[in-house]
């Protein structure tokens, strides 16, 4: 592999997994990491709005007008959002596929 990996922060990663499905508000975005998150990432606007202006800086996300909602600010993954949220699935995929093999999942392997 040429290209080197750099992984992404654990929130930009959240981020563009959320919008991946559809653009949303900052507020729908916070609620649906909370919950494919299973509770377990709570983002404070703060954390939220300084990681969307990241992304929008390296152009994985983009701002978007809803004409349904004109006051709320929508984001939407870029291509090349795309490109890099593939890229980081495919790095987990294949680190889950490892801890197959050495049965790290495994109940027995858990407690040993």
């Amino acid at each position: 592999m040429n290209k080197r990996y750099n992984q992404l922060p654990q929130v930009a990663f959240s981020i563009l997994l959320t919008l991946g499905a559809e653009p949303r508000h900052g507020y729908g975005i916070m609620k649906q990491v909370a919950e494919d998150s299973g509770g377990k990432i709570k983002l404070v606007p703060g954390a939220l709005y300084a990681s969307i202006k990241q992304l929008v800086e390296q152009n994985y996300i983009r701002e978007v007008v809803e004409p349904d909602d004109l006051r709320r600010r929508y984001y939407k993954i870029t291509g090349k959002g795309r490109r890099v949220l593939c890229e980081e699935l495919a790095y987990y995929q294949s680190s889950l596929d490892l801890a197959r093999r050495r049965r790290l999942l495994d109940a027995e392997a858990r407690y040993a």
